[in-house]
């Protein structure tokens, strides 16, 4: 990298920094600089969606893999909490499935105060991005970035079928789009796959961007710190690696944090900015205090549960023995087979009490049995059923562990501190128990493994929810969106840090509560919106 002056710095190449990369760049006339930790993610792993349960288990050069504290609700275990390193952050390991959330997540964002992110000034967004494989309709658009495809097989494979059959079975409704005009259900997941390829934010907003003259991306970039003189954000301290020099590039107009739920609030803390206490007490000079800063961390909270399967019809019969091996080759060399799929089509958004205005419960239908993200290898025929609560009252922190850049944040999520969050995922036991337990499920059922018959009780189901209860990938809020008049909110409404000129935060850790449903897509559809308020561009009509 030669040019050390940029009109735009964004840190962070996942969902929301591909976007604003793409969308900044458009304008010949701005130097955008995009500095990303991580690598190029070249990997085959990372384009066929198979690789998911390979990426997902472990720490690697495209997975922070970070680690909780230990968590005081949930027998004092450390968690793991893996997150995307590399071009397409978080995009380039995720399970894949496209879901916005229920339309009044961001009607309750509006009611909180912040003008521009109602259902309706937001959808705009949501299809501008998308390329939807049935074509433009009220709710989905044609033609953006990402493509989002329907799972190949979950029309015609017979576990697919029999979990949403036994749904219906179970009494509950069935919708035909989690994304259309009622969420509520079971149904067939939308995923970015196309061709049987994951379409990573990377895939479709970087790779088609990159070879503009007037965007720089470096990789192995590791942030330092944001530098901010008098009350402004001028530039951003960064190395090409631990103990080499540290290089400064400077921002004439604005420097863009989007590292995510994590990372995000480990930078600007870095930078001198958040509880003055806390960065003192690591040496570094407050800034800005900004009480916000890393609070508010919520997550879905998700357990597993395992069924052997009586009929060799699921990914295990495909990849047992020389299988898996087979499998890689086949993808390779021709691009077809067990490779092509996520093995994750199906699911449902269900209410845990009648009373409810929107879900609160997202089931993912899984042909495998998943046990601890994929580290566990039982080798059987099998299927999972996921059960995560949606809207967990439970709130937790990231701080620093380190003044080091090169450190992993402290993380704590706080899951269950709350007996409303126990109840639900409890009654998400007990709500997948019962649809499993349908007709439609009959020639496919086996042995129930985790977690067991023998956990029946509240007291033993809520035992097993604190032993093996685990993060479903979806952590945000840690840079929470809020008016200049809340104490906690670390950004306005158009992401701008409250307190600082020429300085945004613009990825998940924004959200202010979390949405009902997997995050990447609202991820996306914020750095799109943010793009234009940032260009000057009028919003998009509904």
């Amino acid at each position: 990298m030669r040019a050390t002056d940029f009109d735009y710095i964004i840190i962070g190449a996942g969902s929301a920094g591909s976007v604003l990369a793409a969308r900044l760049s458009e304008d010949p006339q701005s130097r955008v600089l995009l500095l990303e930790a991580g690598g190029r993610n070249g990997s085959i792993l990372v384009k066929m969606p198979a690789g998911v349960g390979t990426l997902i288990k472990q720490k690697s050069k495209h997975n922070w893999g970070f680690w909780t504290e230990p968590e005081p609700h949930m027998d004092g275990r450390r968690l793991y909490q893996p997150r995307g390193k590399g071009l397409g952050g978080s995009s380039a390991i995720n399970g894949m499935v496209y879901i916005r959330g229920h339309p009044r997540d961001y009607d309750q964002w509006r009611q909180m105060g912040l003008e521009g992110w109602s259902f309706a000034e937001t959808l705009p967004y949501f299809k501008r991005a998308e390329n939807f494989v049935d074509g433009p309709n009220a709710f989905h658009g044609a033609g953006g970035p990402l493509t989002v495809t329907w799972g190949e097989r979950a029309d015609n494979h017979p576990l697919y079928r029999a979990s949403i059959e036994a749904g219906r079975q179970a009494g509950h409704k069935l919708t035909d789009d989690f994304n259309g005009h009622d969420q509520e259900g079971f149904g067939r997941y939308q995923l970015t796959i196309a061709d049987g390829q994951r379409w990573s934010a990377a895939r479709g907003y970087l790779a088609p961007t990159a070879k503009r003259a007037n965007l720089t991306i470096q990789t192995s970039a590791r942030t330092h710190r944001v530098v901010i003189e008098n009350g402004r954000a001028t530039g951003v301290d960064f190395s090409l690696g631990e103990g080499k020099p540290v290089q400064r590039a400077n921002a004439t107009r604005e420097v863009l944090v989007c590292a995510g739920a994590f990372q995000s609030p480990q930078i600007l803390q870095l930078s001198g900015i958040g509880d003055p206490e806390m960065l003192a007490a690591h040496g570094i000079a407050p800034v800005l205090e900004r009480q916000g800063v890393g609070a508010n961390l919520q997550d879905h909270l998700d357990v597993s549960l395992n069924w052997t399967c009586i009929q060799p019809v699921t990914i295990y019969n495909d990849i047992k023995g020389l299988g898996q091996l087979k499998a890689g080759l086949q993808y390779l060399l021709t691009g077809k087979g067990t490779g092509r799929q996520n093995g994750l089509e199906t699911g449902a958004f269900l209410k845990s009490r009648p009373d409810l205005d929107r879900p609160d419960l997202q089931l993912h239908f899984v042909l495998a049995i998943m046990q601890d993200h994929a580290k566990v290898a039982v080798k059987k025929d099998g299927f999972t059923m996921h059960v995560c609560q949606l809207r967990p009252e439970s709130r937790g922190r990231v701080s620093l562990a380190s003044a080091d850049p090169y450190a992993d944040p402290s993380i704590v999520m706080n899951f269950l501190a709350t007996e409303e969050d126990r109840r639900a995922v409890r009654e998400g036991v007990r709500i997948v128990r019962n649809v499993v337990a349908q007709a439609a499920f009959d020639p496919f059922r086996g042995e129930e493994i985790m977690p067991g018959l023998v956990v029946e009780s509240d007291a033993a189901i809520d035992a097993f929810i604190r032993e093996k209860g685990e993060t479903i990938y979806h952590p945000v809020g840690t840079c929470r969106m809020g008016r200049a008049d809340d104490p906690m909110a670390v950004v306005d409404k158009d992401c701008r840090v409250i307190g600082v000129a020429g300085l945004r935060v613009v990825d998940a850790s924004v959200i202010p509560a979390l949405i009902g449903g997997n995050t990447n897509a609202p991820t996306i559809m914020i750095a799109e919106k943010i793009a234009d308020v940032i260009r000057g561009r009028a919003a998009l009509a509904a």
